[in-house]
């Protein structure tokens, strides 16, 4: 046998064997399925992203991109999502034009494909930091601490301060004097500044006294002369000797 038709032999040989190998590497691959084909087309959806977002309640960082009547604009996934005004803060906002490209963060709460309609909230995130602060600050408050606060509402049952570590607790209208108080407005009124002590804590509860810090007015103690045993008389003589027949 020539050398050229060795080398052909040789060729042909290897060109059987890559054939063979990608055939068996095709037939060890499975097929992918129409359900394959659908996962990946709902992996890709971003209405089902921000859906899942919402079943998790999973916290999102986001950017406000703009301002419209009763609310804000943010991107999720690509998505236009509205934050509603009331739904941006604890309290009243004066103006939305300080929020804008302010970051934030938000859950989702509506999701409507269907309407085109994406719907998220930054309260309540803003409710939990606060409760956990609330509860830390607590933690760390001890009975018989003396702080100084605002007087906030007054109540017939007692008067509700606002303390200078931003908690507040409730002053019972028996807790306000050591003299009797029918109702806290008789002595007192929203914005005053009171000293106060803390006497009670319970279920996240703060209970103050002002009647603690009030100084004991101690009566005066009532002499009692006692006469010397020479001076008094017992005969009858000196019981009548100055009366006039």
């Amino acid at each position: 046998m020539s050398e050229e038709m060795k080398e052909e032999l040789q060729t042909n040989e290897t060109a059987e064997t890559a054939e063979a190998a990608t055939e068996n590497t095709a037939a060890d691959k499975p097929a992918e399925s129409m359900a394959d084909y659908e996962d990946h087309f709902d992996d890709a959806n971003p209405w089902n992203r921000v859906q899942e977002y919402m079943d998790n309640k999973t916290i999102l960082p986001v950017k406000v991109e703009g301002v419209v009547n009763g609310g804000v604009i943010v991107m999720v996934e690509g998505l236009r999502g509205f934050v509603p005004a009331s739904k941006l803060s604890l309290s009243y906002i004066e103006d939305l034009e300080t929020y804008l490209l302010k970051d934030i963060e938000v859950r989702v709460i509506d999701v409507d494909q269907a309407s085109n309609r994406l719907v998220l909230s930054a309260r309540e995130i803003l409710k939990e930091k606060e409760k956990k602060a609330r509860e830390e600050q607590i933690s760390n408050l001890k009975i018989g601490t003396v702080l100084e606060g605002t007087v906030e509402t007054l109540q017939n049952y007692g008067a509700f301060v606002k303390l200078e570590n931003g908690l507040s607790g409730l002053v019972h209208v028996s807790q306000i004097s050591q003299k009797r108080v029918k109702v806290p407005s008789d002595v007192l009124s929203v914005g005053d500044t009171v000293k106060v002590k803390v006497i009670g804590i319970k279920d996240g509860k703060v209970s103050l006294s002002m009647k603690a810090l009030e100084e004991v007015k101690e009566e005066p103690e009532e002499k009692v002369v006692i006469p010397k045993s020479e001076n008094i008389g017992t005969s009858l003589g000196d019981l009548f000797k100055n009366l006039k027949l």
